[in-house]
């Protein structure tokens, strides 16, 4: 079975985490939701607070197919700061494994030195980002060699069922999406 890390730090947005990790389940990709510590209840930017998997503590990029940072600009730091976030993204990139990230997550991609030129964002990170290569309003999802990147909130279906139809194909990707009344979603 495929599986795929969604590191949850304290401040996280709570509509891209949940949104993604609903869709990857559905699609039959295990999902870890990692605590950046042992403290498995974490506080998300709107005060929800979920209850993590396990601490990403011990993930080696070996055991995982995929990573993907959801934003939320407290999160975002929190993962740009953590050394086991920041490990895990470089190992995953040069094993040229897939990662993913939404929103202000961009920024901890380009912490760890992994982004790669053509992503999009949330609007106004791009400043915060030295990487070149945005792309805006009319990329819900851009993908660039192994890493996938994605706008906020309102883009986090589209997201997550890119990243279905990328690691399971076009055939779950168009029954999610069906079922998901998403036909918003462009299919790349």
């Amino acid at each position: 079975m495929l599986k795929v890390l969604v590191p949850i730090a304290t401040g996280f947005e709570e509509i891209e985490a949940i949104s993604i990790i609903d869709v990857l389940r559905r699609a039959g990709i295990e999902v870890i939701m990692g605590a950046l510590d042992e403290v498995l209840h974490v506080k998300g930017a709107h005060d929800i607070i979920v209850e993590c998997n396990r601490s990403i503590t011990g993930l080696s990029a070996d055991e995982l197919d995929m990573i993907v940072l959801p934003g939320g600009w407290g999160g975002t730091k929190a993962l740009a700061q953590d050394a086991g976030v920041q490990n895990l993204l470089k190992a995953m990139d040069a094993k040229g494994k897939n990662i993913g990230a939404i929103c202000a997550a961009p920024f901890a991609l380009e912490s760890a030195g992994v982004l790669k030129e053509g992503y999009t964002c949330y609007p106004s990170i791009e400043n915060e980002i030295k990487t070149g290569g945005f792309r805006g309003a009319e990329h819900a999802v851009v993908e660039s060699g192994n890493i996938m990147t994605s706008r906020g909130p309102g883009t986090a279906i589209c997201f997550g069922l890119a990243i279905v139809k990328k690691l399971v194909g076009n055939e779950t990707y168009e029954r999610l999406k069906s079922g998901l009344l998403a036909d918003y979603c462009a299919s790349n």
